[in-house]
């Protein structure tokens, strides 16, 4: 994030005494302008951080000075989150949000410490993301190729799971970003960074079979890799529908959606190489951390087939994310 060289810019430049620009509303629209320009997060993403900033201006006073915001205060908002029932979960992400906010606030000088720093909420249990076996996967992909929007679907298919790409970034994917040659695809993830990512050979197949067709219907010239039959860029709401629908032609009970290919290629991966950071580089994890959530699945898988497999092996194993002292 850009930090503003110039005290004198910012809001609470003023040190001699307190100006219009001291209270929290401004320091908040200020914050959200700077999220919007300097990384260009998603609007999803901002809006979750300003309906967080929005629960902090409704609990206090609107015109309350940033500087006698402090922890006590902070600890009762998340107090009476926590009262009306909010999540562990919502919780955490709601301190995160305020963790950042204040820190972006101290680093523009107008505070000496973030008030967020104690601030504790409850735990937040483990919860793994669902994931499709390699057998499940093979009977959702092998759609028989018999029509346009067949292999159009296939293709789609093949490269979520080749390559563990985001909702966003399939919608988003354009042929010149596409290395047939080489087995690779450039993809602009979150905050607009760009990734590599490997390509397999079957999905690279499938992709080929449907390049011929993709430029005929592309009359707009998008680029755009999925198209309608219209022409347009297919909307991330009809690819979700189309991963539905083929899930339940190919005879799958399990709900089938975008993320869940996405979990899968990571899970498999992981179960293979056991390359946490090749993982955490395909994916476009920022931090490790997001992507050590494969290492308990794949502990889960383990525990199975020892269970399975040791004459001594205990019936029931408690989950991998439990805290039973016999783990």
């Amino acid at each position: 994030m850009t930090r503003n060289p110039n005290p004198g810019n910012h809001p609470g430049s003023t040190p001699a005494g307190r100006t219009a620009k001291d209270n929290l509303p401004d320091w908040i629209e200020h914050y959200l302008r700077e999220l919007t320009e300097q990384r260009g997060l998603s609007a999803n993403t901002l809006k979750a951080y300003g309906r967080d900033l929005q629960a902090l201006t409704d609990f206090l006073a609107e015109d309350i000075a940033i500087d006698e915001i402090d922890g006590e205060r902070l600890s009762a908002l998340l107090a009476d989150r926590h009262q009306h029932g909010l999540s562990p979960r919502s919780l955490a992400r709601l301190r995160s949000s305020l963790t950042r906010f204040f820190e972006f606030v101290r680093e523009n000088g107008r505070l000496q410490h973030n008030p967020c720093a104690l601030l504790s909420t409850p735990r937040v249990p483990l919860r793994l993301p669902e994931v499709l076996d390699a057998d499940d996967m093979a009977r959702l992909l092998d759609i028989p190729a018999s029509t346009p929007l067949a292999i159009r679907d296939k293709a789609m298919l093949e490269l979520f799971y080749s390559s563990g790409l985001r909702l966003s970034e399939l919608a988003g994917a354009r042929w010149q970003d596409l290395d047939t040659s080489g087995g690779f695809i450039r993809v602009t993830g979150k905050g607009r960074k760009q990734r590599v990512v490997p390509v397999g050979s079957q999905a690279l197949q499938t992709l080929a079979q449907w390049y011929p067709l993709a430029k005929t219907w592309d009359k707009q010239s998008t680029d755009a890799v999925f198209l309608t039959r219209r022409g347009t860029p297919l909307r991330p709401r009809s690819i979700q529908d189309r991963v539905r629908y083929w899930a339940k032609q190919q005879g799958l009970w399990q709900r089938v959606y975008p993320h869940l290919m996405r979990h899968s290629f990571a899970s498999h991966v992981l179960e293979s190489s056991r390359d946490l950071r090749a993982v955490q580089e395909m994916l476009g994890h920022a931090d490790i951390s997001t992507t050590q959530i494969y290492t308990h699945l794949d502990f889960q898988h383990l525990a199975r087939v020892y269970d399975e497999a040791h004459p001594r092996a205990r019936k029931k194993r408690p989950d991998a994310g439990s805290d039973s002292p016999d783990r």
